[in-house]
C-alpha cells in the first residue's frame, strides 16, 4: 500500500480503528477459499480445454477485503487455482475462511492445518449458517451478511474483547455494499468473474434457503455502483463473461428496466469481448421487452428453476410462478429471444410417482436445455423443507452441497431405492450421447442470437483445437461430434462456436457422472 494522509488513512478504515492506533491494530489477514470437489457447476474438465482453473473467483471474500481496514495486508488464496502454503499460512496473523456447504470437508483440512500452526481462524458463508457448532477449532464466526456482521467484529477486536459468535437479523442494503477488491486475484486462472446486484427472492420455494438467508424483499445496488465494478474489471483486462450472481435477477423488474439494463447497455457501447449470465425465474419468458433489454445490454445466457413438470409438486413446494404454464414453451421464448437456457431440475418430492423419471428426460430433450442439472430433493438447513422433514423424521444426514451428485439426505417417500434407480436412468439418459447431441441441435435451431460476435482469444482457439483431438478424434463421440459439426456448418455455421462450447460441456457433465457411479 502506497502512503496516505492521516485524514485518508482515516476515512478508509470504514469506521473501525482510528489512524493513530493502526501500530497496535495492524493485520496480516490471509483469506482462504476452499476447494470445490468434482461436480456438475465445477465445469472442472471442460476448464481444461480453455487452460483455465476456475470458473470463477470467490467474490463474497474479495467483498469483506473491502470492508476491512485499509492499513490491514490482504492477501488471497484460492485453493481451486493454487495450492495453500505453509508459508503463506506462516505470514498471516488470522487466517479468513467462507464456504458453501459442498466446501466441507476442504473447510475442515485448512482449518485443522492453520491451527496446527497457531493462527487465529475466523470464518463465514453458508458453510457455517447452519453448521458451525461442528467447527469447535474455529475462533470466530462472522455469520450472515459481512456489511452488517464484519463491523462489530473489527471494533471488538480493536478493544481487545472479540466475541466467537456474530450474528444478525437484520438485512444490508447493498448500496453500501463496497467495491470487491479485483486487485487481489489473479484473472489468468478463471474463465469467469462475478458480480452482485441484487440480494433476496420474492418467490417462496420450501425447499429453497435463499430467502431464509436474504429475505424476500430483493435489495440491490445502484446503477453507478454496478458501473464502477464493471469499470474495475474492464480497466484491469477483463474481457470474458461476467456471472450476476443474484438467486433471482428479475426480483426489481421496475429497476432493471428503469435503471439498471439502460445503463448496462450505455455501458457496452464501444466495448467488446464481455458477455453476461445469470439465475433468473421463468416469468421472464412472459416479458418481451425484458428479455430483449436484457440481450441487448449483453446477456446471453440464464439459469432458471424448473424443477418439475409435475402441477402437484410445484404446488407441494410453494413453486406458484411454474405453475400453470407451458413450460417448454417458455423455455423457447427465451432462446427464440437470444438467451440459453440452463435449467435446474428436482425429482424425489412427495407427490412424484415413478413416471416422474421418464417425464423429466422427455420435458429436457423437448425444452433444447444443453445444460439441465437434474438433482435428487434435499433439505437444506433452515428452509421449511428441512423443518417439515425433520419433524417427520425424515433427515438422514447433512446434504452433501452437490446438486447432482445423486444423494439426498431425506427420505424419499417413494423409496429410496426406487428414486436412486430413477435418478440413474435420467442422468445415464439425458448425457448418453445420442441424447445430448440432438438436445444441442434443438437448442440451435431455436436459439436466435442477438448480441456482438465472440471475442476470440487464442483459449478459444485453443479448446476448438483440443475439442477436435479429444472428442473427434479420440473421443467416444466421434461419430456425433462430426455430425453435429457437418450439421451447425451447413444450416447455422456462425453458431458452430456455441456448438463446440456444448460438446466440451458434454464431456465435463459425462466425466462427472462416471466419478460419481451414476453412469
Amino acid at each position: 500500500m502506497g502512503k496516505t494522509s492521516p485524514q485518508a488513512e482515516k476515512e478508509n478504515t470504514n469506521g473501525f480503528v482510528d489512524a493513530e492506533d493502526k501500530k497496535e491494530y495492524k493485520m496480516k489477514v490471509l483469506l482462504v477459499y476452499p476447494e470445490f470437489p468434482d461436480t456438475f457447476w465445477s465445469f472442472r474438465h471442460a476448464l481444461k480445454f480453455i487452460r483455465k482453473k476456475s470458473s470463477s473467483p470467490p467474490l463474497g471474500l474479495i467483498t469483506i477485503a473491502a470492508l476491512l481496514p485499509y492499513h490491514w495486508q490482504v492477501r488471497l488464496v484460492d485453493v481451486n487455482v493454487q495450492p495453500l502454503s505453509e508459508k503463506q499460512i506462516a505470514w498471516a496473523d488470522m487466517v479468513w475462511i467462507s464456504a458453501m456447504v459442498v466446501q466441507r470437508q476442504s473447510t475442515h483440512d485448512i482449518i485443522k492445518r492453520c491451527k496446527r500452526s497457531g493462527k487465529i481462524v475466523v470464518v463465514g458463508g453458508p458453510l457455517f449458517l447452519e453448521e458451525w457448532e461442528q467447527f469447535p477449532e474455529v475462533d470466530h464466526f462472522i455469520l450472515n451478511e459481512g456489511e452488517l456482521t464484519l463491523p462489530d467484529f473489527i471494533r471488538d477486536l480493536a478493544n481487545g474483547n472479540p466475541k466467537r459468535l456474530y450474528q444478525k437479523t437484520k438485512y444490508a442494503e447493498l448500496h453500501e455494499s463496497p467495491l470487491p477488491r479485483w486487485e487481489l486475484v489473479n484473472f489468468r486462472k478463471y474463465d469467469s468473474l462475478s458480480i452482485q446486484y441484487s440480494r433476496g427472492c420474492p418467490f417462496d420455494c420450501d425447499f429453497c434457503n435463499i430467502t431464509a438467508m436474504l429475505g424476500h424483499r430483493p435489495r440491490t445496488k445502484t446503477a453507478s455502483q454496478i458501473i464502477a465494478e464493471l469499470d474495475s474489471m474492464y480497466a484491469m483486462g477483463w474481457r470474458r463473461n461476467i456471472f450476476f450472481v443474484d438467486d433471482n435477477f428479475i426480483g426489481d423488474k421496475r429497476q432493471l428496466k428503469q435503471e439498471i439494463l439502460p445503463a448496462l447497455i450505455e455501458w457496452r457501447k464501444g466495448k467488446s469481448g464481455c458477455s453476461f449470465s445469470t439465475q433468473t425465474s421463468i416469468n421472464l419468458s412472459d416479458d418481451p421487452e425484458l428479455m430483449d433489454m436484457m440481450v441487448l445490454a449483453g446477456f446471453t445466457q440464464v439459469f432458471v428453476g424448473i424443477e418439475t413438470t409435475n402441477e402437484v409438486s410445484l404446488e407441494e413446494c410453494n413453486k406458484n410462478q411454474n405453475r400453470n404454464r407451458n413450460l417448454v414453451e417458455s423455455v423457447h421464448k427465451m432462446l427464440e429471444k437470444g438467451l440459453q437456457v440452463m435449467g435446474g431440475f428436482i425429482v424425489g418430492f412427495d407427490n412424484d410417482s415413478q413416471d416422474v423419471f421418464d417425464t423429466q428426460i422427455d420435458f429436457i430433450q423437448r425444452s433444447g436445455i444443453v445444460t439441465a442439472m437434474v438433482g435428487m430433493l434435499q433439505a437444506i438447513g433452515g428452509t421449511r423443507l428441512h423443518q417439515r422433514m425433520e419433524n417427520e423424521g425424515r433427515i438422514l444426514q447433512n446434504m452433501s452441497g452437490d446438486n447432482a451428485d445423486g444423494t439426498t439426505n431425506i427420505l424419499p417417500r417413494m423409496g429410496m431405492d426406487v428414486l436412486k434407480t430413477g435418478y440413474s436412468k435420467i442422468m445415464t439418459e439425458l448425457y448418453g450421447l445420442d441424447k445430448f447431441y440432438a438436445r444441442i441441435k434443438t437448442c440451435l435451431a431455436l436459439y436466435l442470437p442477438r448480441s456482438a460476435p465472440v471475442h476470440l482469444t487464442w483459449d478459444e482457439i485453443h479448446a476448438f483445437l483440443m475439442s477436435i483431438w479429444s472428442l473427434g478424434i479420440v473421443g467416444s463421440e466421434r461419430k456425433q461430434y462430426w455430425n453435429l459439426f457437418a450439421w451447425v456448418l451447413r444450416k447455422f455455421p456462425k453458431k458452430l462456436p456455441l456448438a463446440i462450447t456444448f460438446t466440451i460441456y458434454g464431456y465435463h457433465f459425462r466425466t462427472v457422472n462416471q466419478n460419481h457411479g451414476l453412469v
